[in-house]
């Protein structure tokens, strides 16, 4: 089974479990069934290296405390240790392998390596929706020799960004933050199309706010994108879907915890200023579009969330999203964070564990992890 145990480590400890609870429900049908369960994942970027650091020991010592059962971890991917520990396991058993990435065939998708980590097993469960837009050896790889199907969690993903693709709820309102809008141009252009609001934050906001002619100071935006912004923007008017920019931005000189600030309309900032948050009108406009909504899906922090006090205009507008009647489907590693720390993750309808691969989904590509799996039926 690959999962997504991507997690954050701390002092050799995991220190969000979120991923690791999500594919519980998976393990536990699993071996309710009488499967003896090998698990697979990737942890960090150690690009073709063992990296002390990313084994995944502390990810087998957290998964065996959920479980309130052992979780056997290698210290190989493949080769002769993992055949002689997969053929003795028996039924309701877990191992874990070490870390794919550490084997350079992983992100490759060399085709013997697959083979090799396809070989003592009988079947394929694919419950990483995270990696499912990478077309490595462990999320479609493997499916050219063992068959592929999807795990519950998997098979929720589907179904729940699906269903904001094909049968939204009305009014339906997209809100996109994150830094860059390189990395959003082809989901923009999606949402244009699909939703009726669509709110824009972060330092993407910033790179529209320029094209509009704005100097903004010292804040960050892509310069190579403002006449790919004024597209959309145009676009945005022929549409029938609203774009709807920061009325004010929270700036300051510095951006460290604490450091002082002022909030500025989008004409005002010169000089050494940077925008680094939505400002309080921004979030009281972003609200009402909220409040209104019968459908929120919502990929990106609206400001620098991890420098407080640069973190209220997500915070605020998430307060928002949770305390409204709309049905609302979060994705993105750092909003999620971000939400999880807030106490709010419990208050949204559906939590992608996706980042990359959520926007992907809502940009309509057919994700590689996913075209391999057999009919989820």
């Amino acid at each position: 089974m690959r999962a997504d145990f991507n997690v954050p480590l701390e002092e050799g400890k995991v220190r969000d479990d979120a991923r690791i609870r999500a594919v519980v429900p998976t393990i536990e049908n699993l071996l309710s069934r009488g499967a003896a369960l090998v698990l697979a994942s990737h942890l960090g970027r150690p690009k073709g290296e063992a990296v002390p650091g990313l084994k995944m020991d502390p990810v087998a010592d957290r998964l065996g405390e959920l479980l309130g059962k052992p979780v056997r971890k290698l210290d190989r991917v493949f080769g002769p240790e993992v055949s002689k520990a997969v053929d003795e396991m028996k039924s309701g058993e877990i191992l874990l392998l070490e870390n794919l990435r550490f084997e350079k065939g992983e992100e490759s998708n060399d085709r013997d390596f697959a083979r090799q980590l396809a070989e003592p097993v009988d079947l394929f469960v694919s419950d990483a929706f995270g990696t499912a837009h990478r077309a490595h050896a462990s999320t479609a790889g493997v499916a050219e020799f063992i068959p592929a199907v999807a795990g519950l969690l998997m098979k929720k993903e589907i179904e729940e960004l699906s269903r904001c693709l094909e049968n939204p709820q009305r009014p339906l309102t997209a809100i996109l933050g994150g830094a860059k809008v390189s990395d959003k141009i082809n989901v923009m252009r999606r949402f244009l199309q699909l939703t009726d609001h669509l709110l824009v934050g972060g330092g993407m906001a910033n790179t529209f706010l320029a094209a509009r002619g704005y100097s903004l100071g010292q804040s960050f935006y892509e310069q190579d994108l403002l006449e790919t912004a004024q597209s959309i923007i145009n676009e945005s008017e022929k549409s029938g879907c609203r774009l709807i920019l920061p009325d004010d931005l929270v700036v300051t000189r510095e951006l460290k915890p604490g450091s002082e600030s002022e909030v500025m309309a989008p004409q005002d900032i010169s000089g050494d200023w940077k925008a680094v948050d939505i400002g309080p009108e921004t979030v009281k406009s972003f609200g009402r579009y909220i409040s209104t909504s019968a459908m929120i899906i919502w990929n990106g922090p609206l400001g620098v969330f991890e420098t407080p006090p640069f973190d209220e205009g997500t915070r605020l507008t998430a307060r928002e999203v949770a305390s409204s009647n709309a049905y609302s489907v979060v994705g993105g590693g750092d909003l999620v964070a971000a939400l999880e720390a807030l106490d709010l993750a419990g208050k949204v309808d559906f939590i992608s564990t996706g980042g990359g691969a959520t926007l992907e989904f809502w940009e309509g590509k057919e994700l590689p992890g996913i075209k391999v799996l057999q009919d989820k039926t």
